[in-house]
């Protein structure tokens, strides 16, 4: 790993408990191991910054990610801050983001996250509607939002909402309704996801048994397609697959991932990389521990990417923005020149109308929005 990352991300695998959609790395019910992941994750900033001969570095975003970043007691978070902020320094303009679950925003925790300078907070909304909220197993309701989102923007005005679409039984109707809430409750950023069933997520396996079941291909697109016209009207541009953002409030470090740059990474399942090579922490919270303590890496796999393989994954990754993959960038730095590495796909794709491209660059189109993982899997 390079000095040069000036991104960080830390993992906090605490939540109150797993919703049925969710396959991220977290552990639920075990808030007696935050003190241990605390210890943890001083041990993996001082053993990386050793084994990796990094220095004190300035870093231009931080992101603490989950699991849920403000799960633990209101001591624990503030310690979890300070430890990182102990590991690195922050550009004048710096953009700190927590993911926050509604409940847990008090007005003691959010005088913790701005003490600590934490200046952007990504809420897990997922729904304004009640029913569909319980659908997800979700802990709060559309009352306690129209209370903590005011809250929340009276101590950190940057607010990002995250939304759900195709969440089993909701209609058009009310996914465009959530749209216009988030929109009127003043968030300077939104990201839309499409509800998907993960393998061995509580969801995936009540589909199989089929007791719930997926929205209709249809009506999901019907879904994106609104957002797409929705948010852009309201003041929002759409300037990845998923986000869309007020004037100057994109997710910096987002564009991080996206633009192929290299990133540090802590925490259990954390990946970061640096110089084509990404590490990915070992996944099991107590697994992730257990090698800390014994001064062991918490490294579990470790990918060497081609020259090749580094090309397609900028073309994978610079797609997924909708200024899409610029030539001249790509060319520098990869020394390839697009027609030559993948004209075959491009025609074939510009063909289908999934794709446009010229001078400038290739970017996905409208139509290709809607099947985007179908047409960017086909550089890889």
């Amino acid at each position: 790993m390079s000095t040069s990352p000036t991104a960080a991300y830390v993992h906090v695998p605490f939540c109150r408990h797993r919703c049925g959609y969710c396959d991220f790395t977290l552990i639920a019910g075990r808030d007696d191991l935050v003190p241990a992941y605390l210890r943890g994750l001083e041990r993996e900033l001082r053993f990386h910054a050793t084994d990796q001969k990094v220095g004190r570095t300035t870093m231009n975003t931080l992101f603490f990610g989950g699991g849920t970043p403000t799960h633990p007691a209101p001591d624990d978070l503030a310690k979890l801050l300070q430890i990182v902020r102990d590991r690195f320094d922050l550009a004048e303009q710096a953009e700190v983001s927590v993911e926050a679950n509604p409940l847990d925003l008090t007005e003691d925790k959010l005088q913790i996250l701005i003490d600590h300078g934490v200046n952007r907070i990504s809420l897990g909304v997922q729904s304004f509607h009640d029913h569909e909220l319980q659908q997800l197993e979700r802990d709060h309701t559309s009352a306690d939002l129209a209370r903590i989102i005011p809250l929340a923007q009276s101590f950190v005005p940057n607010l990002s909402v995250d939304l759900i679409f195709g969440i089993p039984g909701q209609s058009l109707a009310a996914w465009e309704e959530s749209l216009q809430h988030a929109i009127d409750s003043g968030a300077t950023h939104i990201s839309t996801y499409g509800l998907t069933f993960e393998a061995g997520t509580a969801f995936e396996t009540r589909r199989k048994r089929g007791q719930i079941a997926p929205t209709p291909e249809e009506l999901e697109r019907d879904m994106y397609a609104v957002a797409m016209e929705v948010l852009p009207t309201a003041g929002f541009e759409q300037y990845e697959i998923s986000n869309f953002a007020r004037p100057g409030f994109r997710c910096r470090h987002n564009e991080v991932y996206w633009r192929g740059d290299e990133y540090h990474a802590y925490g259990p399942g954390a990946a970061r990389y640096g110089n084509r090579r990404r590490e990915t922490n070992i996944r099991s919270v107590l697994g992730w521990l257990a090698r800390l303590e014994r001064g062991l890496s918490p490294v579990a796999d470790v990918d060497e990417l081609s020259p090749e393989t580094h090309a397609r994954e900028l073309l994978f990754l610079g797609l997924r923005r909708n200024a899409g993959v610029d030539r001249a960038a790509f060319h520098q730095r990869t020394g390839l020149n697009l027609e030559e590495f993948v004209g075959d796909i491009i025609t074939r794709q510009i063909d289908l109308g999934t794709l446009t491209s010229d001078d400038q660059g290739l970017r996905l189109t409208q139509t290709g929005r809607f099947i985007a993982d179908r047409v960017i899997t086909e550089f890889l």
